[in-house]
């Protein structure tokens, strides 16, 4: 099974730019080369930051782009989004307790979609209820194995002004949810950080897709809320989407920058001794 993810579209950024904003060119670029690639995806999670302002006029023309798909689109919350416009424009997008958070199964995996959103809140939450709503679903599935997919990603990764602090109490009920299932989650992909990372959670693998908006500086010192400093923060570094093959249960991911490359090697008889040494090496005991 191939789950494709994008983050982080951030349409209507600037919505009087003519002819098109740049956010939405790049979305359009990402969606064409995901549905021109030779690898056909089973669903697409597309997590959160949808929108830049969370209005219905940015999410109906996310959603009528998205329409081209030839497979399911499965939307998730970003802190930029609204729950109500989200719904109006994915109307059959699951919801639990008045959250956009549901469960998929398919190819005996658990696909898990968390809300870590709050309204006026730049950065993650998860509440008690969100909390115990995913430690049922873990329960009540012991043993299966699960992937989580969700906004925000519950690492400090470096990047000052995009992180929370260690201890934050979203990050506390996140945890109490994982208690006793870490096992279980083979990884938890977010997105929000605009960079590809990975960390660790509980235990758990943690993995940062890079957004489809132009992505977050990797700039790693200190910030000053004071003292503006003029460092690069935003950069037009090519928009990339994810990958995630579950196969023999296993999990891996593969990323991909859409950007202009040229082809250097095609598959043809020159090549082929090559293939047939790695295809044999692999024989060997």
């Amino acid at each position: 099974m191939l789950i494709a993810q994008m983050t982080d579209i951030h349409i209507g950024f600037e919505p009087e730019a003519r002819p098109e904003e740049l956010n939405r060119q790049r979305f359009r670029a990402t969606l064409d080369r995901l549905l021109e690639q030779p690898n056909t995806p089973d669903m697409l999670m597309v997590t959160g930051d949808i929108t830049d302002r969370g209005d219905e006029d940015s999410f109906t023309k996310t959603a009528e782009l998205l329409d081209r798909c030839p497979f399911p689109v499965y939307p998730l919350m970003g802190n930029h989004d609204s729950r109500e416009e989200l719904l109006k424009a994915f109307p059959d997008t699951p919801t639990n307790d008045g959250f956009v958070q549901y469960v998929i199964e398919q190819d005996g995996l658990l696909i898990i979609a968390l809300d870590t959103m709050e309204p006026g809140r730049h950065g993650g939450a998860f509440c008690e209820k969100r909390r115990d709503w995913l430690k049922s679903v873990l329960s009540d599935n012991e043993g299966k194995p699960a992937v989580i997919f969700m906004h925000h990603p519950p690492i400090v990764s470096g990047i000052e002004w995009m992180d929370p602090l260690d201890g934050e109490a979203w990050l506390v009920n996140f945890a109490d949810a994982l208690a006793g299932f870490e096992d279980q989650v083979q990884a938890i992909h977010c997105g929000h950080l605009h960079r590809q990372l990975n960390g660790s959670f509980s235990g758990i693998p943690v993995s940062v897709t890079p957004a489809v908006a132009p992505l977050v500086s990797m700039d790693l010192r200190p910030i000053d809320s004071a003292k503006p400093d003029s460092r690069a923060l935003i950069t037009t570094e090519p928009a990339t989407y994810a990958l995630h093959r579950w196969h023999d249960g296993k999990f891996v991911s593969h990323y991909e920058r859409v950007c202009d490359w040229e082809v250097l090697a095609y598959y043809g008889p020159h090549l082929q001794p090559m293939i047939r040494h790695m295809e044999e090496e692999k024989r060997i005991d």
